[in-house]
């Protein structure tokens, strides 16, 4: 069992599509062969990236996303040998792929699990591969700027609230603990043309190339319900968030695969992913809207109405439209204050401390918090870190920068941002624990007896469960089954 919290939330890799024109360099193999120096480069991330990304999994479907990501990468002029790529399936909840030299190649069990066909993962496994085979980190090196994987809650946090200053630096700093990956934007051009050798692969391999474009939507529509489903607004997607228009990639997509036609194996790739973990795996803890629990720390918190939690490998985030937060954890010696003070310090990148600690008591659990107001922007900030002592060596605390008074609740009843979140941080019982369970993919064969509502009704969930079934699908609100039809469903 992982006992460790994550943050996954990055984007490596990104699609776009555009009005430029296809580069026809990498298209045409005069690509460079993966060389000695990327072999190394590759070797000396590539323990980082499992680490940040939850790990590889193993067993039958990390070996069928293997085989699929070799077959498409031999299609880049890389290699022609398919043990000279290494092809990982992260555990991971998140929407995620990427490559980097060295053959390298990686993709989350999330969005395995979004694909509704084989084409589809060697779509997305193609457009990563592309990446390095048009050399594009190499090509945009000199713009390169040490990303941190903020991803959405950091660039939210330090643009829209806090601005490009030094407590701007403070918000970028919550939501990068532990992750130093020096990380680069492509550019319009190189996104487009990544997208574009995607396609060529699919057809080079025998591929439908129309793929490409199917597994951009179900990731648009995907976007578009979680952000329904959190109140978030406009979220920008893990996978594919470089430009906001999901459709104009679609099309695009769809354009460049043109009439050719190929194989999807929809039904080798749905039996293959029967079985996968869908969601949160409880050893990393579980989101279930505003609560988060963590059956192995046997720990329990709730984030404030109106915010929303993203839970990861190293730490959940919280955001809300004015304030941000994340729970995480550091070494700690037995010294409450010491490590809330060291915490800040980390936090501030030294460049701010806090003297005056002080200690309480949360549902019995001995805690121990420290705030300093700060300036962002010519605005008064709050910077909080607030600390639970878990065991003898185990302590976990919230770090959170809120707007200056910022308060929730009604107005007789309106307190600090997330003092309730403060206050409910618990531990849970073993009964409490034991109940938790994973969700995983089940794939099922339509009856003649079965409906789009009835099978929605299976899912797992308790909100909006026809909704994930048609996304989940990539079905149509009037959408017609037949007998035979396989679907997947998320079941505990």
């Amino acid at each position: 069992m992982r006992r460790r919290l994550f943050l996954s939330f990055a984007s490596l890799a990104t699609v776009a599509a555009g009005g430029i024109a296809f580069q026809q360099s990498a298209a045409q193999g005069t690509v460079n062969a993966i060389s000695a120096a990327d072999k190394a480069q590759g070797a000396k991330a590539n323990p980082q990236l499992l680490q940040e990304f939850g790990g590889a999994m193993k067993g039958p479907q990390a070996t069928y996303v293997e085989q699929v990501g070799k077959t498409i990468a031999v299609q880049s002029g890389l290699s022609n040998a398919r043990g000279d790529f290494t092809v990982a399936l992260l555990n991971s909840p998140v929407n995620n792929a990427f490559a980097i030299p060295g053959g390298y190649i990686y993709v989350t069990r999330q969005l395995v699990g979004l694909m509704n066909n084989e084409a589809e993962l060697a779509g997305v496994l193609g457009h990563e591969v592309g990446h390095v085979a048009a050399r594009h980190a190499a090509k945009r090196e000199s713009a390169a700027t040490r990303n941190a994987i903020l991803g959405v809650l950091g660039t939210v946090l330090s643009g829209a609230i806090f601005g490009n200053t030094a407590l701007g630096q403070v918000g970028q700093q919550i939501f990068s603990t532990g992750s130093q990956l020096l990380t680069l934007k492509y550019s319009r051009g190189q996104e487009t043309e990544a997208d574009n050798l995607g396609v060529l692969y699919l057809r080079r391999a025998g591929y439908d190339p129309r793929a490409m474009s199917s597994v951009l939507q179900n990731l648009a529509a995907q976007t578009a319900l979680d952000s329904q489903i959190s109140g978030s607004g406009d979220r920008m997607p893990e996978w594919a968030s470089t430009h906001p228009d999901p459709a104009s990639r679609v099309r695009a997509a769809l354009t460049q695969a043109g009439q050719a036609r190929g194989l999807t194996n929809r039904d080798v790739f749905l039996s293959r992913i029967d079985g996968l973990t869908y969601g949160d795996d409880p050893a990393q803890g579980v989101v279930e809207g505003r609560n988060f629990v963590h059956p192995g720390f046997r720990m329990a918190f709730s984030a404030p109405p109106g915010f929303y939690l993203v839970n990861g490998t190293k730490s959940v985030a919280i955001s809300g439209q004015s304030a941000k937060g994340e729970l995480a954890t550091a070494p700690y010696n037995g010294d409450l204050g010491a490590y809330v003070r060291t915490a800040f310090s980390a936090l501030t990148e030294g460049q701010a401390t806090v003297q005056d600690v002080r200690s309480t008591t949360v549902n019995g659990i001995p805690a121990a918090y420290a705030t300093r107001r700060m300036t962002s922007g010519g605005n008064p900030v709050d910077v909080t870190v607030f600390a639970y002592a878990w065991g003898p060596q185990q302590a976990f605390h919230f770090a959170t920068i809120t707007q200056a008074g910022t308060l929730v609740g009604t107005d007789s009843q309106s307190r600090p941002a997330f003092d309730a979140m403060f206050g409910s941080m618990r531990r849970i019982s073993a009964e409490e624990a034991a109940a938790i369970r994973p969700r995983k993919i089940a794939i099922a064969t339509v009856t003649a007896r079965d409906t789009v509502r009835s099978l929605a009704a299976r899912m797992a969930y308790t909100d909006r469960p026809l909704d994930r079934f048609l996304v989940l699908n990539g079905l149509s609100a009037n959408a017609r089954l037949v007998p035979g039809q396989k679907v997947k469903l998320i079941v505990h």
